[in-house]
């Protein structure tokens, strides 16, 4: 399915008295900084979570007594739990066992019943997929589905009107729903800069060999941006922005991440995870470098991060 501007106009239009417009900061005349990690839950994803419940719960899909199901490491499984709680239906979130007692903790908090299921990701996901099929419930991907990257996609459409003079968007990316998102929400008004780890390259992979691919992940922004492939509809929307010169794709170094992130706590007092301090990192190391003149907007968008570690 192609993701367009409309769904993203469908998406705002949706969840507006769900989520909260966050606010976009001017932190110097060509740099804004669009505080995502304002929004409910701690990071972007409450926006596709509200989306694609709510659609269903439209369509007659989302069975009030079965719920919701998704597997996730931990952003994605809390912005479910929280959308599942408002709407007043179960959620049922798969975690591998190795998921943080933290963030376990939070979705039980939240209402969910959290099942742990195998070592990694890709496990969970299996597991998540089976009970889906078994139990009627509503199955909620992590990134790769249409009204999960709609919805994200309204941050930049809030963006735009906050700071329409913004020539380029720069975004971290994991497994690209986000990225779907933003790409479809401005529809070639401003050129947007994919960042990811060099530990964690999905989307820079998949481009080079034409299609995703599996990738190794690892590093310090792992437990956010540790897709293994990156989502076929990130990459669908991705390639042709990248052939015709509209999205750039860059890579940054852990050490980057690392002297992003403290400086975002230190100059402006923004407790940034690791994988939303990923964006930030392409402009401090010059991954990405703007023309003399251009206006930029960096995407914060989650900080679910221990404030001990700043």
């Amino acid at each position: 399915m192609t993701l367009t501007r409309l769904d993203v106009q469908a998406a705002e239009a949706r969840t507006r008295d769900y989520v909260r417009r966050t606010p976009t900061f001017r932190a110097s005349p060509t740099l804004s900084v669009k505080l995502e990690f304002l929004q409910r839950t701690g990071t972007f994803k409450a926006r596709g979570a509200f989306n694609r419940q709510l659609a269903a719960r439209e369509r007659g899909e989302l069975d009030a007594g079965i719920g919701i199901v998704v597997a996730s490491g931990g952003n994605a499984g809390i912005a479910h739990a929280y959308a599942a709680s408002v709407l007043g239906v179960p959620s049922t979130v798969f975690v591998p066992e190795t998921a943080p007692a933290v963030k376990v903790a939070l979705l039980r908090t939240l209402g969910a019943t959290v099942v742990q299921a195998g070592s990694e990701y890709v496990e969970a996901y299996a597991a998540a997929t089976v009970f889906a099929a078994e139990r009627g419930a509503l199955f909620c991907h992590a990134y790769d589905q249409p009204e999960i990257a709609a919805g994200a996609g309204v941050l930049a459409t809030e963006l735009l009107e906050d700071d329409p003079g913004i020539d380029t968007i720069v975004v971290a990316v994991g497994g690209a729903g986000l990225l779907a998102g933003v790409l479809a929400a401005v529809d070639g008004r401003a050129h947007v800069v994919a960042v990811e780890p060099e530990a964690a390259p999905t989307l820079h992979a998949a481009l080079a060999a034409g299609a995703p691919v599996d990738v190794p992940v690892g590093g310090v922004a792992a437990d956010s941006l540790g897709a293994r492939r990156v989502g076929q509809i990130g990459f669908d929307l991705a390639q042709p922005a990248h052939a015709r010169g509209s999205l750039s794709s860059v890579l940054v170094a852990d050490s980057d991440i690392v002297a992003a992130r403290s400086a975002l706590w230190r100059d402006y007092r923004i407790p940034s995870e690791h994988g939303a301090a990923t964006a930030a990192a392409a402009l401090a190391s010059d991954a990405y470098s703007p023309r003399p003149g251009e206006r930029v907007a960096v995407v914060i968008c989650g900080a679910n991060t221990d404030a001990g570690t700043f």
